[in-house]
């Protein structure tokens, strides 16, 4: 039986941040997690002067923000006739226009802080798993290119060889505009530059209750943890799929999923380059979805919603038979290559499937990425940091309707979701 074990951190040394000093009386604003969030927004308000405190349970990027396949995606999960049925076209426009910039905020760090994270402007590739999948591409890139001024690419069936080395789908649909990076490394990058700015990260620090409190006569928040307490000015949740009690009342609008991923041994060359001619970013079409691309040293690494519970020992075990059949359907070459890593983490779903940011019983706040938060956890970051120094950054996600569960069944325990998981595979396969 494979081991769980994530190749990405394989890869990479995580920033030091000498973990036993003491936490100080006082910051300006107070970050809890240290994933891509948390650490973009810890970078911006230092950059702008603030003290910045970021609290983390763990260690830097320990979540998910190290544990996913590395995928830089525009877009959102929601399609775009769905957005324009929810939000309409100016609200819609403007959160097309954010997830294309949410690239640029990445390509930008990358570049400033000169972070070797194996940045690749590849584009991706959404392969149709049926002819009426496949049929909705033309109209959804007739929809983008109309309201959204961005050019996709529609790819027969009959052409798609020369994208992917698979005969199973219906055709796929190509955004040149998406970046492969290797997510640990990004991660590594993005905390040492937030220590560089002079923000203070403290790893191995829980959170285990925020209240409203006042230090000489000003208002602000009294944090305690497992090193001590911290009074702050203003604090910012970037939690995302490890959300807590701590923080009940965004804990019952998040749902955390699990994502898994499996990644072979190292390829020959000419098998890669048959696998993934053009070396995208790839995922199918389905609700119950499969995701998968080459590692920079030529790994196929391939992921999905294996199984919806959060991970644990059992259900990366699990997932990683299912994900390793998966594997052979979609590409039979591999049938007889060897799986060297298998790992999972946790994704935060908001009930309405798509980002949120702002002020919830006082405290700021962005997550709720449904699966695309490489880029835009690090955009929601800076824009939300930006916000608590005293701008006004045009965010669409920000103050949008952000629901709960149906009649308040949901206190954090997502008791639902092997119902959600079935619910989903039931409509993978009528539609």
């Amino acid at each position: 039986m494979i081991q769980e074990r994530n190749y990405w951190l394989t890869t990479v040394e995580m920033p030091r941040t000498d973990a036993p000093r003491t936490l100080p009386d006082t910051a300006d604003v107070a970050v809890i997690g240290a994933g891509f969030t948390g650490l973009s927004a810890a970078r911006t308000l230092a950059k702008k002067g603030a003290r910045v405190v970021v609290l983390e349970s763990e260690s830097i990027g320990w979540g998910a923000s190290s544990r996913n396949g590395g995928m830089v995606l525009t877009g959102m999960k929601l399609g775009v006739n769905q957005l324009l049925s929810m939000y309409g076209r100016e609200r819609t426009q403007k959160m097309y226009a954010a997830s294309l910039a949410s690239i640029d905020c990445v390509k930008q760090i990358v570049h400033e802080e000169s972070i070797a994270c194996d940045f690749s402007c590849c584009g991706h590739l959404e392969v149709a798993c049926k002819q009426a999948h496949f049929d909705d591409y033309a109209r959804q890139v007739e929809v983008i290119g109309r309201e959204f001024h961005h050019e996709l690419k529609i790819v027969s069936r009959e052409e798609l060889r020369s994208e992917i080395g698979s005969d199973i789908y219906f055709g796929g649909m190509v955004d040149e505009s998406s970046v492969g990076l290797n997510p640990a490394r990004y991660v590594a990058g993005l905390g040492l530059a937030s220590l560089r700015a002079g923000a203070c990260v403290y790893e191995k620090t829980r959170v285990e209750s925020v209240e409203r409190g006042n230090r000489q006569g000003d208002a602000g928040w009294m944090l305690r943890t497992s090193h001590g307490s911290l009074w702050a000015q203003d604090v910012f949740v970037a939690t995302s799929g490890y959300t807590s009690k701590t923080t009940p009342a965004l804990q019952k609008k998040i749902i955390p999923i699990g994502s898994y991923i499996i990644t072979t041994e190292v390829l020959p060359d000419a098998l890669a380059r048959e696998l993934s001619p053009r070396n995208r970013m790839i995922y199918d079409s389905k609700n119950y979805i499969y995701y998968y691309r080459l590692t920079p040293d030529n790994r196929m690494l391939f992921g999905g919603r294996a199984a919806f519970f959060p991970e644990s020992g059992e259900t990366v075990r699990k997932s990683a038979e299912i994900l390793r059949r998966g594997m052979i359907e979609v590409y039979p070459q591999l049938r007889d290559t060897k799986v060297e890593f298998v790992w999972g983490g946790t994704l935060d779903f908001a009930f309405d499937i798509m980002p949120h940011a702002g002020q919830m019983d006082g405290m700021y706040y962005a997550l709720g990425y449904a699966g695309h938060g490489v880029a835009m956890a690090t955009y929601q970051g800076q824009l939300m940091a930006r916000r608590i120094s005293g701008e006004s950054p045009d965010n669409p996600f920000d103050g949008i309707r952000f629901p709960g569960a149906p009649l308040g069944l949901y206190n954090g325990k997502p008791w639902f979701l092997p119902f959600a998981g079935a619910y989903y595979k039931f409509l993978d396969w009528v539609s």
